[in-house]
C-alpha cells in the first residue's frame, strides 16, 4: 500500500514539472508546487482548478517558506535549479545559493518533518568527460563546471541523509527533450528543431560531442514510477536516465528528417567539446524503467 499521498514538487513550473504536475494530479496525488514563475503563471493553466493542486510562487532560499511548507509532505521531488551551464554562468553567486546553499536546509527540514521520500533530479554532465563506452553510475565523477560540481555536491548532501525512515534516490537525467508548456529551447534536439522551422537552416557547433537525450514524458513517467516504488528498492540508489546516445550531428539528421530533406546543415567549428554518453543498464535492470518514446517523437 502506498503512504504517499502528498508531494511538493519545487521547480514545479519549470520545463519537467509542467508535464509532471499534471501526470501526478491524474494519480490522484495532492500536490504542491514551489517556483518563482520566473517564466510566466499561466504554465499550469490547464490543471489550475484542481482541488488537489497547491501553487505557491516563492523561493526556496526562503528557509521559512520550507518550514511552513514541508510539513504534511509524504515526498519531495526537487526539481528546482539554475538549470545549465550558460545561465548558470551569468550569475555563478546566484547559481550556488540556489542550486547548492538551499539545497541543504531543505533536506534538513525534509527529514525533521518526516518525509518520507526525497527524489532528486541531478545531471549525467557530473561525469565530465569519459573515455569509457559504458558510463555506469559506479565511476568517478569529474564535473567541468560549477553547474555540475554543485549537482554532484547535492548528491553526496542527500544521500548522507538517507536512512531507514528517509529514502532519497538520486536521479543522472540525460539531455531531456520534447515539448512543455514551459518550453526550454537551450537543449540539443529543442534547439535544432526550432532552428529547422524558424530559420529554416540548421547549425551544428562541431557535431562529433555525444548526447544522451530523453523524451520528457518519459522523464516525467520516472518520477511518477519511483513513488510507486518500495522504501527498500530505491533507497541510497542512484540511476542514470538516458537510453539515446547519438553525435550532434546525428540528431541534426534526425531532425533534417522530420522536418524536410531541403534544410541545409551546417558544421561550424567549436571549443565546447563536452561530450556525454551513460549507460541505463541498471535503471533497466533494478527497476525495470524503459522509456516509451523517442527523440523522433520530441522533434514531431
Amino acid at each position: 500500500m502506498n503512504s504517499i499521498k502528498t508531494i511538493l514538487v519545487t521547480g514545479g513550473a519549470g520545463y519537467v514539472g509542467c508535464v509532471l504536475i499534471p501526470k501526478l494530479l491524474n494519480k490522484g496525488y495532492r500536490v504542491k508546487v514551489i517556483d518563482l514563475y520566473i517564466y510566466g503563471e499561466d504554465v499550469l493553466s490547464s490543471v489550475k482548478k484542481n482541488p488537489n493542486l497547491k501553487e505557491i510562487k516563492g523561493d526556496i532560499r526562503d528557509r521559512g517558506l520550507l518550514e511552513r511548507e514541508i510539513p504534511g509532505t509524504d515526498a519531495i521531488i526537487h526539481l528546482a535549479c539554475i538549470s545549465n551551464d550558460p545561465s548558470y554562468e551569468l550569475n555563478p553567486d546566484l547559481g550556488r545559493k540556489i542550486n547548492y546553499d538551499a539545497f541543504i536546509p531543505l533536506v534538513e527540514i525534509a527529514k525533521k518533518n518526516k518525509v518520507k521520500r526525497f527524489i532528486y533530479a541531478s545531471s549525467s554532465s557530473v561525469y565530465g568527460i569519459k573515455e569509457e563506452e559504458e558510463v555506469t553510475e559506479d565511476l568517478p565523477l569529474e564535473p567541468l563546471t560549477d553547474y555540475s560540481k554543485y549537482k554532484a555536491e547535492c548528491e553526496k548532501v542527500l544521500l548522507e541523509a538517507g536512512s531507514d525512515n528517509f529514502t532519497v534516490t538520486v536521479i543522472r537525467p540525460s539531455t531531456v527533450c520534447g515539448y512543455s508548456p514551459r518550453l526550454r529551447l537551450d537543449l540539443t534536439v529543442n534547439i535544432l528543431t526550432n532552428q529547422a522551422i524558424n530559420k529554416k537552416e540548421i547549425t551544428v557547433l562541431g557535431g562529433e560531442q555525444m548526447r544522451p537525450n530523453l523524451h520528457i514524458e518519459d522523464m516525467a513517467d520516472l518520477y511518477v514510477y519511483l513513488l510507486e516504488l518500495p522504501d527498500e528498492k530505491i533507497n541510497k540508489k542512484i540511476y542514470n536516465a538516458g537510453y539515446e546516445n547519438y553525435k550532434v550531428k546525428d540528431i541534426a539528421k534526425m531532425v533534417q528528417s522530420v522536418i524536410g530533406d531541403w534544410i541545409p546543415i551546417k558544421i561550424v567549428p567549436t571549443n565546447d567539446n563536452r561530450s556525454y554518453r551513460v549507460s541505463s543498464k541498471k535503471i533497466r535492470e533494478e527497476i525495470g524503467f524503459i522509456p516509451k518514446h523517442t527523440i523522433k517523437e520530441a522533434i514531431m
